[in-house]
């Protein structure tokens, strides 16, 4: 699956990539993240309780800095292992300047699932995804819009 966007965030570039660079400022506005530990400058391991629709699994993830140019653009893979079900995703993100001193953030994520979580279904899944994206930007606009 597929995901991808673009979010206005009313905050300067240099203070939005300090908080999106920052695994434990990004885990506070992920729902269902219940820890961040860091492993090393560029590989972090989480844990994260995910529901989709009845079903309702908890990952144990390994995420992966592969590629950061800052203040721009960064791009992580991730592969969580949950009982039953998993999932890999590749996610990017470029930030640029927006109007009156805001920040874009272009983003897009491709994401597979496998095992009990992938049997519900592309379209409960994706609808809860999209939950969740939306969720997240909207705390991470919350933290550094004020």
């Amino acid at each position: 699956m597929k995901f991808e966007g673009t979010v206005e965030i009313n905050a300067p570039r240099d203070r939005v990539w300090a908080f999106v660079s920052d695994p434990a400022q990004v885990a506070s506005c992920g729902p269902g993240v219940e820890s961040v530990s860091i492993v090393e400058d560029t590989h972090y391991k989480a844990i994260a309780k995910i529901g989709v629709g009845f079903i309702s699994a908890r990952f144990n993830g390994d995420i992966e800095i592969v590629e950061r140019d800052e203040p721009d653009r960064m791009v992580i893979k991730v592969h969580g292992q949950a009982p039953g079900s998993a999932a890999d995703a590749v996610a990017s993100m470029a930030l640029r300047d927006g109007a009156d001193g805001s920040t874009a953030m272009d983003w897009s994520a491709d994401v597979a699932i496998s095992g009990t979580l992938a049997s519900v279904g592309a379209r409960l899944i994706e609808g809860t995804a999209n939950k969740l994206v939306a969720q997240t930007f909207d705390c991470i606009k919350t933290k550094l819009e004020t």
